[in-house]
């Protein structure tokens, strides 16, 4: 029997942002067994949860975690040489990669090789944050390799299966769940006042152009409709980073209007925002679903077009499209129930029993006589050679996922001067980003 059949599960996750730490940590308490092989055992219980932040442009500040509200048992920044150290020497029962695609298969390359002299090895389970609407084969392919592959729909799953069968590579570790944060009561009707909420996005759209117009409709619904509160959601404060870049912050643009007193902008936990909600409106943002669970109306802005680039084409068939225009006309969505139950939505009450299934897979790997075989991801340098070797280096991992020469792995926290230099290198780069990047593009447009 595995060690930890007597004692709390060791569940470690790791996460490159402030999203995919809220996605990872959830994920980590919804799918952990309370006792390994119980399948049936509810899910959070008994476990101890270790948090790792890979550093990065999008490492969570101290603000940003708070408001994500997941707490863990310990949490720490690492390289990612620092983080396969730990790996090496603590004996975890399950891995959650809360990364980037290319951060993934950077891990599964690390991990074969920490792991290959130890009898075993910790479960490893990956996903994404919300929707999948891009890079479909290239963010899948890269996360191949991982015991479980989590997909959040039934139709999510249905690709993920597609995609690797349609390359001869294993797809047995796609497993379906729901997304890990929702939640919350059921919409029961209208408050008061009768509160519009427009679930703002880092990087969709990404022109000054459409952000300016999506604000200033928001403007001017608030107008139209004095007894109206009126809501903007950000994500986060200007110069914080999440999972996209925010080159222009709606805080801002809304600096040079005169706003209505029925106008506010907002931050906190979105289930906090939905528990006052009567309208969600967006673009395409995951709180879509967390809207539609809930049983909210919601709306999907066509104002822009229906554009893959959006990702707004993703609720093509949900009864959600529809413009501004016809929303200050009094027009409310109705959702399709087809397309909600495809979604992992699951506003029909099956959300309790949705990770059910990774549970029970969960336990039977943690029960697996002589322990679980190595990582065999799809990309090798045989399968690979010319990207593989680009995206193991960027993690300072050499082809056979050993540390390159030189790569950073300190063993103790950064001292002061380490530490001035890494927030002076953090805000350069961010005021490049949301400084110089947008008048280098407006020069390129003259």
């Amino acid at each position: 029997m595995p060690a930890s059949a007597t004692k709390p599960l060791r569940v470690a996750v790791l996460a490159d942002s402030d999203t995919r730490w809220k996605w990872g940590a959830l994920t980590a308490n919804r799918v952990a067994p309370s006792e390994p092989g119980d399948p049936g055992a509810a899910a959070g219980q008994d476990i101890r949860l270790d948090g790792y932040l890979l550093r990065g442009r999008a490492t969570p500040t101290a603000r940003q975690l708070g408001e994500v509200g997941v707490r863990a048992d310990s949490l720490r920044e690492v390289t990612a040489v620092e983080f396969l150290r730990a790996m090496r020497e603590e004996p975890y029962d399950i891995l959650v990669l809360a990364l980037v695609g290319g951060g993934v298969q950077a891990m599964l390359h690390g991990l074969k090789r920490v792991w290959e002299d130890r009898p075993r090895r910790p479960v490893v389970v990956t996903g994404y944050v919300g929707v999948v609407y891009e890079k479909l084969a290239d963010g899948l392919l890269l996360r191949h390799g991982a015991d479980l592959v989590l997909a959040n729909s039934r139709q999510d799953a249905d690709r993920f299966r597609a995609v690797y069968e349609g390359v001869g590579a294993d797809a047995s570790s796609v497993t379906e769940v729901a997304l890990p944060f929702l939640g919350g009561a059921a919409y029961e009707g209208e408050h008061d006042p009768y509160t519009v909420v427009f679930a703002a996005q880092p990087s969709v759209p990404e022109s000054r152009k459409d952000r300016t117009y999506l604000l200033n409709r928001l403007v001017e619904h608030a107008r139209r409709h004095p007894g109206r509160e009126v809501l903007l959601k950000l994500r986060s404060k200007p110069g914080e980073h999440t999972t996209h870049i925010e080159e222009l912050p709606y805080q801002k643009l809304a600096q040079r209007l005169d706003l209505p007193a029925n106008f506010r902008l907002v931050y906190g936990h979105m289930g906090e925002v939905l528990d006052r909600t009567d309208l969600l409106v967006t673009v395409s943002s995951t709180a879509a679903l967390e809207s539609l669970h809930r049983r909210i109306p919601t709306v999907v802005l066509t104002d822009l077009g229906i554009r893959e680039s959006l990702g707004n084409h993703h609720f093509l068939g949900s009864g959600c499209l529809a413009s501004w225009d016809q929303l200050d006309d009094g027009h409310r969505p109705v959702p399709d129930a087809e397309w909600v139950a495809r979604q992992g939505v699951a506003s029909d009450g099956s959300y309790g029993t949705a990770f059910d299934a990774a549970r029970a897979r969960i336990a039977k790997l943690l029960d697996r006589p002589g322990g679980l075989p190595p990582l065999t991801p799809y990309y090798t340098p045989v399968t690979a050679p010319g990207y593989l070797p680009g995206i193991l280096a960027r993690h300072h991992l050499g082809p056979d996922g050993a540390p390159l020469p030189g790569a950073p792995a300190a063993d103790k926290e950064p001292g002061p001067v380490r530490q001035i230099v890494r927030r002076a290198a953090r805000g350069a780069y961010r005021h490049g980003v949301q400084r110089v990047a947008p008048v280098i593009r407006r020069m390129g447009e003259l």
